[in-house]
């Protein structure tokens, strides 16, 4: 029988990843704990990688037993109050722009797009994604929730791209998930223009599937498992449909990752002060959070 410990690295726990799995209803939970900011540094991505892996290598193990499938729904969430997750690693992005360390840049972007590629693909396995937001997304934390077949969000979370505004694009699969989820229109526009978003107006852009109250995204999310369960095999066949017509390859994602590389070597010393002020304005904002009391699933003890 699968448990949550199948899930871990050799049955120790991630050092920024926390998981639980739901064997009634075949869903793996998986919460984003990264230090000392909220953003994807390489170990919290690291680990990701590792968890996927895991995941396929559960998969692969109950088919060769002829068990039921395990794996029905993956839920993304975070367990940092207020914030899914700030982007990209910003302190390293300056050392290596600095530096003129394409090839750092590069792996850096790499292992972005290796973690967020498969789950964008539903691990080409008939399950289904889901983004629990219930924080602030921003950059690369936009793009992993938009990378989900299924985004809920809290009504108080807010979505950007705020990169144009030191001079960059963003470069890790928000242009490619967003004109699919809506339209090369809507996806140059909140690129360009960096603004903030409301969960409401993600929703009118059908960027987001639904909003509901503070609070409530947890209990949204087990109620959707619900309903989307009993037509699950239609609905994976549908996705598979979308993707078949319309997909987002890994050589596409890759492709754009060079191009943000060459983009981000071309900054200039007034656009990295830039970010350091945005580095300043996340270390503030970690300061003042108080994550003593991480949120905890429904049905968890």
């Amino acid at each position: 029988m699968t448990t949550s410990t199948d899930f871990l690295p050799a049955g120790r726990a991630y050092k920024q990843l926390a998981v639980r799995y739901d064997p009634r209803d075949r869903v793996v939970w998986y919460t984003l704990e990264p230090r000392p900011r909220p953003c994807f540094n390489l170990e919290l991505l690291d680990e990701l990688r590792q968890f996927q892996h895991r995941v396929e290598t559960v998969i692969g193990q109950a088919g060769m037993r002829g068990e039921n499938f395990p794996v029905t729904y993956m839920v993304l969430g975070s367990n940092v109050p207020g914030v899914f997750n700030l982007g990209g690693d910003l302190r390293l992005f300056t050392r290596l722009i600095r530096e003129r360390d394409s090839q750092g840049l590069f792996r850096y972007a790499k292992a972005c797009i290796d973690v967020l590629y498969p789950n964008s693909v539903s691990f080409d396995q008939p399950l289904t994604t889901i983004s629990l937001v219930q924080g602030d997304a921003l950059g690369g934390g936009f793009e992993a929730a938009i990378s989900s077949n299924v985004v809920i969000a809290e009504k108080s979370a807010k979505f950007g791209l705020p990169e144009v505004l030191f001079n960059l694009i963003p470069g890790m699969g928000a242009y490619s998930f967003l004109m699919r989820k809506a339209s090369p229109d809507v996806a140059e526009r909140i690129i360009m223009t960096g603004d903030l978003l409301s969960a409401q107006e993600m929703l009118e852009l059908k960027l987001v599937d639904r909003v509901v109250e503070d609070g409530e995204g947890e209990q949204a999310v087990i109620d959707f498992i619900a309903r989307h369960r009993k037509r699950s095999n239609a609905h994976a066949a549908m996705a598979r449909i979308r993707r078949c017509i319309n997909p987002v390859t890994y050589e596409e994602l890759i492709t754009i990752t060079k191009i943000w590389v060459d983009a981000a070597l071309r900054l200039e010393d007034r656009d990295l002060l830039l970010i350091e002020r945005l580095i300043q304005a996340q270390n503030r904002r970690v300061e003042r959070a108080t994550p003593d009391q991480p949120r905890a699933f429904e049905g968890e003890a």
